[in-house]
C-alpha cells in the first residue's frame, strides 16, 4: 500500500486553497487552527482514492476541475487540465497533487504538463488584453526569461513581488557607493586604480594579501574608474534583476558569488601577479548564464529582437573585456605591481554556462535532483580545492616574484 507523504509542512497553493474549501467534504476532525487547509488536501484527495492506493481517476479530477472553474484562476486551471490530459493510464498521483499545492514541480510533474499542454488549445500569454502596468511588466519578464509558455503563466499567477529583487539591487546600491566614496576620498572618478592609493583599500585582492580570505570576494566593491562600474551596473540591472524576479535572490545570488569567487581564484592561479577589482565575474556569470539559456531554448524564448539584443549584449561584454585587457598590459601607474587582471571575466563566464546555465533552465524544480547540477557543483568544488592548495603551495614551490604589499 502506498503511503501518501505528510502535507502539513509546505506552503498552501491559494487557487488550489480555494478549490478545497468549496469541495463537498465529509467533516474534518482537526486539533488545530493550523492544521484547517491542509488536511482538507489528503481528505479530498482520500474521497476518491477510498483503497489508499495513491492515485486517483483523471475523469473525476477534471470533474472537479470543471465544477470548480469559476474558483480558480484561468492559467492555473489550464495547468491541472494539461497535468489530467497528459495521464495515458487514467491515474493522477498524490505526490503530483501535492507539487502542485506547493508550487514546486518535479521533473515528472514538469515533462507530464508540457504533454498535456499540447493538447490544450489555449490563448497564449502575450495575447491577452486589458493588463494593468504591473501585470504587463511581469509578463514581459516572463518573455525575457523563460522558454515555455506553461512556466510563463505559472510564474504570471504565481509571482506576487513578495520579496522584491533585493539581492542584486542590494549588491548594486553597495557598488555604486563604494565608488562615490572612493571616488571622492581620491579626488578620482575616471581610472581611479591609476592613483597611487588605490591598491591600499582593505577590499582590493592583492597576491601579497592573499592570506586575507574576505579579499576574494569584496573585490567586487572596487572598480577600476567609472567606465568599468557603468556597465556592470547596467548589465546587473537589465540582466540580473528580471532573473532574480523569476528564480529568487538564493539561486540568482549563488550564481552571482559563484561567478565572483571563481574570478578570484582563476586570477590567483592563472595571473598571479595581478590584483583583482571589479564585480565583472559575477556579472559574467549571469549574463552567460542568460545568453546561453537563450541559445539552448531558442524557438521557445519569445523575447522582442533577441538576435539584435544578444549581438549588443555579446558587443558590451567584448567592449568590457576589451578595456580590461588593455588595462592589464598598460605600463602600471605604480610599478612594479601590474594593473587588475582580466582573467575573472573568464572564471565568471566559466560559472555561467555551468552551474548558472542548470539553474536557469529548471524553474521551480529542485536542483538537488538534477544530475547535471551534481557533476558541475563537484566540478567546481574541485577546482576551489585546487585553487587553495595553489596559493598556499605554489607561490613558494615556484619562488615567483610578486609585487611588493601595497
Amino acid at each position: 500500500m502506498t503511503e501518501h507523504p505528510a502535507p502539513s509542512s509546505l506552503p498552501v497553493n491559494p487557487d488550489v486553497a480555494n478549490l478545497v474549501k468549496t469541495s463537498p467534504l465529509p467533516p474534518l476532525r482537526i486539533c488545530s487552527l493550523q492544521a484547517i487547509v491542509n488536511p482538507h488536501w489528503k481528505v479530498l484527495f482520500d474521497q476518491f482514492d477510498p483503497g489508499n492506493t495513491g492515485y486517483i481517476s483523471t475523469g473525476k479530477f477534471r470533474s472537479l476541475l470543471e465544477s470548480h472553474s469559476s474558483k480558480l484562476d484561468p492559467h492555473k486551471r489550464e495547468v491541472l487540465l494539461a497535468l489530467a490530459d497528459s495521464q495515458a493510464d487514467g491515474q493522477i498521483g498524490y505526490q503530483d497533487f501535492v507539487n502542485l499545492m506547493s508550487n514546486k514541480r518535479s521533473n515528472s510533474f514538469r515533462q507530464a504538463i508540457l504533454q498535456g499542454n499540447r493538447r490544450l488549445c489555449s490563448k497564449a500569454l502575450l495575447e491577452e488584453k486589458g493588463l494593468n502596468l504591473s501585470q504587463r511588466l511581469i509578463r514581459h519578464v516572463a518573455y525575457e526569461t523563460l522558454p515555455r509558455e506553461i512556466d510563463r503563466k505559472w510564474y504570471y499567477d504565481s509571482y506576487t513581488c513578495c520579496p522584491p529583487p533585493w539581492f542584486m539591487i542590494t549588491v548594486t546600491l553597495l557598488e555604486v557607493a563604494f565608488f562615490l566614496y572612493n571616488g571622492v576620498s581620491l579626488g578620482q572618478f575616471v581610472l581611479q586604480v591609476t592613483h597611487p592609493r588605490y591598491l591600499k583599500n582593505s577590499l582590493v585582492y592583492h597576491p601579497q594579501l592573499r592570506a586575507q580570505a574576505w579579499r576574494y570576494l569584496t573585490y567586487i566593491f572596487m572598480h577600476a574608474g567609472i567606465e568599468h562600474l557603468g556597465l556592470n551596473v547596467v548589465l546587473q540591472l537589465l540582466v540580473g534583476v528580471p532573473l532574480e524576479m523569476v528564480h529568487g535572490a538564493t539561486r540568482i545570488g549563488l550564481v552571482y558569488v559563484a561567478g565572483v569567487v571563481a574570478g578570484s581564484l582563476a586570477v590567483s592561479v592563472a595571473d598571479m601577479t595581478a590584483p583583482v577589482v571589479g564585480s565583472s565575474g559575477g556579472v559574467y556569470a549571469l549574463v552567460s548564464a542568460h545568453l546561453a539559456n537563450i541559445v539552448m531554448n531558442w524557438s521557445g524564448m519569445k523575447c522582442q529582437f533577441k538576435l539584435l539584443r544578444m549581438a549588443v549584449a555579446l558587443i558590451c561584454m567584448s567592449m568590457e573585456f576589451g578595456r580590461a585587457v588593455w588595462l592589464r598590459f598598460h605600463p602600471s601607474a605604480y610599478p612594479p605591481c601590474p594593473h587588475p587582471s582580466f582573467v575573472a571575466h573568464l572564471g565568471g563566464v566559466a560559472v555561467g554556462i555551468t552551474l548558472g546555465v542548470v539553474v536557469l533552465r529548471n524553474y521551480e524544480q529542485r536542483l538537488q535532483d538534477q544530475s547535471l547540477w551534481w557533476i558541475f557543483v563537484a566540478m567546481y568544488t574541485v577546482f576551489v580545492l585546487f585553487a587553495v592548495f595553489w596559493n598556499i603551495f605554489a607561490y613558494t614551490l615556484l619562488d615567483l616574484k610578486l609585487p611588493p604589499p601595497p
